[in-house]
């Protein structure tokens, strides 16, 4: 399944351990947004990872699951190409 993470931290020191975390989950596509490809096991994991950083108030995360005819639909203008699966993973 594919998620769009989204986020809005003033804090430098919280936005860098957010970004740091999604960097595990997924690929970035602009500053504050990132493309996840997960299962449901990895998506648990990356809801509890970010569930451990302290978002004040005034802050924002926010996660989009793309359905697959969503995903099928998406246009990209620019450079870039939508987050796909690896077809294989180097351990």
């Amino acid at each position: 399944m594919l998620y769009v993470v989204c986020y809005d931290i003033s804090e430098d020191r919280l936005r860098d351990r957010v970004s740091n975390a999604l960097l595990d989950y997924g690929t970035r596509i602009q500053e504050s947004v990132f493309e996840c490809s997960l299962d449901v096991s990895d998506f648990r994991r990356m809801l509890q990872h970010l569930s451990l950083i302290p978002i004040e108030e005034t802050d924002k995360v926010r996660i989009y699951r793309l359905c697959s005819p969503c995903v099928e639909a998406m246009q990209i203008y620019g450079p870039g190409e939508l987050t796909r699966d690896p077809d294989f993973f180097l351990l």
